[in-house]
């Protein structure tokens, strides 16, 4: 965290100063927004935090309930999710109050004693290394909290404006804010009042009966498993012995269990097996009472017995995977003909089992991607065409996990004989454990992803897939960092300079390229505004080959080091060295002769390059640093 460089700061550091639209901001949900967010659901919010780091933005999120979240119904919290917390600044404070997941537990019939369950395995969470965070359970609520203290504490102040409910919306295509937003006043002394905002861009987050998506002429299309489960968050008491590990239990003919052990040592969540649905069930099975939950559940676990004191949440569901063919207001026949104004995210445009636990997950990729791209567009620095890329990035996105949620649910629901060896729920948790932990997302070249013409040179950061972080020391004040933790959710993109073999400040291919980022016309960072701090719109780092002891950081190119603030002052802390034993270059399989890394502001990598290629790295940004009118 960087603070005092313009002036002394005796206060919390992660309350910004207020500027741009968040000095004095109103109150009152103003007639004319930039963005306006509808639903304050994990994509809404992510959403909401980043677009309130983009000053000149005025963004308002709409909600239908009169305050906060108090219950939440999803738990799960991927690695890839709090990677996404550490660039907001709060994956230590969120870890240390949720559960962890560090193994699962496979129980199953006795074989000698089929009417019993015993445990028949143990898998770990992430054996292989796939990140160095944790795999949390935490609810809903308190991640939403986290982003709203996020984004209160932002330049713009974004609060939520709650108790408001969205009605339909109308692209006008007339004037500057040509979308009109029709609301309805939900809560409050002057409930079931209208009022119309006029946007220049929506956000739908508005959940499974999104009025957004209804409003753009999307419909889900997808399919139900017929297969119904309770779930239910409560206190008991109980001589199960892994009743605080995750476990994936199955019974002889009672069906199956999803033990999810919650947050504060005591609550837990079981989803409980219910059974296929009849095709003439007509809803009747979500009429299934807590008590014939917990009956059930008993059922499955004998010969342990769950006695349950408090009830905190409980629901029934039926298994259903949906999804929309596109994630914005351009119908097909008129793609790359305008761009699109009205975006929808989460459970508006897909929806899936509870039991992989990605909805919350993806969903806040979602809020990520259209976010950053809204904040470039709307401050000029990138054109319209950017967004055409969240629909064609997402929607593959999400098509993927609902292909993996409909085998993982399906297996769930297997009874034990119906698998040709008793390990196989467990080995394909182990064998997918990349997918469900949120890293393969693996996004194809666009406007904002280069071709891996170069990827021998980093097999470590694969084009379009997240920027893995690995250990290297910052020079200035010799401490061992994640180098990926050191990027923050503010909207720049980042420039990872590996550098050859030479000293620092040694005529070298290195020295060459920070000479061409910091001169040439063609440079990205020429696009930065005059009187903006050099690094404003690009963060650019170095990691050289030699320990921090070794490199001498006067000799490194100011390119590296900027001046920031209304004092100028120096920034050293982009200057990194190697780690003995964990070298960089080596744990990431990066070349020798030197490597430049490029990327997004939403942590996926966007090109490789070598150190020389100057000109592909200037022609990558070109059209996207190109505002003028075509």
């Amino acid at each position: 965290m960087q603070f005092h460089h313009h002036g002394y700061v005796s206060g919390d550091p992660r309350i910004q100063p207020a500027a741009g639209v968040g000095i004095n901001r109103p109150e009152e949900l103003p007639d004319r927004v930039d963005v306006l967010i509808v639903g304050s659901g994990p994509a809404g919010m992510l959403a909401a935090a980043q677009l309130a780091q983009f000053p000149g933005i005025t963004t308002r999120i709409v909600e239908r309930r009169p305050g906060r979240l108090a219950i939440g119904q999803a738990d799960g919290i991927q690695a890839r999710s709090v990677e996404t917390f550490q660039a907001f600044g709060f994956a230590e404070e969120i870890t240390a109050e949720a559960y962890w997941i560090t193994e699962m537990a496979f129980w199953r019939p006795d074989t000698e004693e089929p009417t019993r369950i015993v445990r028949g395995g143990r898998a770990k969470d992430d054996e292989s290394g796939i990140s160095e965070f944790k795999h949390l359970i935490v609810n809903q609520a308190r991640v939403l909290d986290y982003f709203a203290r996020v984004a209160v504490n932002s330049p713009t102040r974004l609060t939520p404006d709650y108790g408001w409910d969205f009605q339909t919306l109308e692209n006008t295509d007339e004037g500057e804010y040509p979308v009109k937003v029709t609301l309805v006043r939900s809560a409050g002394p002057d409930e079931g009042s209208e009022r119309v905002v006029h946007a220049k861009y929506v956000i739908g987050s508005d959940g499974a009966r999104s009025k957004v998506r209804a409003s753009i002429g999307c419909t889900m299309a997808g399919d139900k498993a017929n297969h119904a489960w309770g779930v239910m968050d409560v206190v008991a008491k109980t001589d199960f012995p892994d009743i605080r590990t995750k476990c994936a239990i199955q019974s002889h003919d009672g069906g199956s269990i999803l033990l999810i052990p919650r947050e504060g040592g005591h609550l837990f969540r079981m989803y409980v097996d219910l059974g296929v649905v009849p095709e003439d069930d007509h809803g009747k099975v979500r009429e299934t009472s807590i008590e014939q939950i917990i009956a059930k559940a008993n059922r499955i676990m004998r010969p342990y017995t769950v006695e349950v004191r408090n009830v905190a949440w409980h629901s029934v569901y039926e298994v259903g995977h949906r999804l929309t063919d596109r994630f914005d207001d351009v119908p097909p026949e008129q793609l790359g003909t305008r761009a699109p104004r009205v975006f929808i995210t989460g459970d508006a445009c897909h929806t899936h089992s509870a039991k992989a636990g990605q909805g919350m997950n993806v969903s806040m990729q979602d809020g990520f991607n259209i976010a950053w791209k809204l904040g470039h567009v709307l401050e000029g620095r990138s054109p319209e065409s950017l967004l055409s890329t969240y629909s064609a990035e997402r929607q593959v996105v999400a098509k993927n996990l609902i292909d993996f949620d409909k085998t993982w649910s399906t297996m769930m629901a297997k009874k034990p004989e119906e698998f040709e060896d008793p390990s196989e729920l467990e080995d394909f948790y182990v064998r997918t454990a990349e997918f469900p932990a949120g890293f393969m997302t693996e996004y194809t070249p666009s406007l904002i992803v280069g071709e891996a013409t170069h990827q021998d040179l980093a097999t470590g950061f694969p084009v379009g897939k997240r920027f893995k972080s690995a250990l290297a020391s910052r020079v200035c004040d010799t401490n061992p960092l994640h180098l990926g933790h050191q990027a923050q959710a503010d909207g720049r993109w980042r420039i990872y300079v590996f550098a050859d073999a030479a000293p620092a400040g040694a005529d070298s291919p290195t020295t060459g390229l920070a000479r061409w980022l910091a001169t040439a016309p063609e440079s990205p960072l020429a696009a930065t505004p005059e009187g903006a701090d050099t690094d404003a719109w690009f963060d650019v780092k170095v990691v050289y080959q030699q320990r921090h002891e070794d490199i001498d950081i006067n000799a490194v190119p100011a390119v590296f080091k900027p001046e920031v603030g209304p004092f100028g002052l120096t920034d050293l802390q982009k200057v990194f060295g190697t780690l003995p034993g964990e070298d960089i270059f080596d744990v990431r399989g990066l070349s020798r002769d030197g490597v430049v890394v490029v990327v997004r502001p939403d942590q996926y990598v966007a090109h490789v390059l070598p150190l020389t290629a100057t000109g592909e790295l200037g022609a990558f940004f070109a059209p996207l640093l190109d505002t003028r009118p075509a």
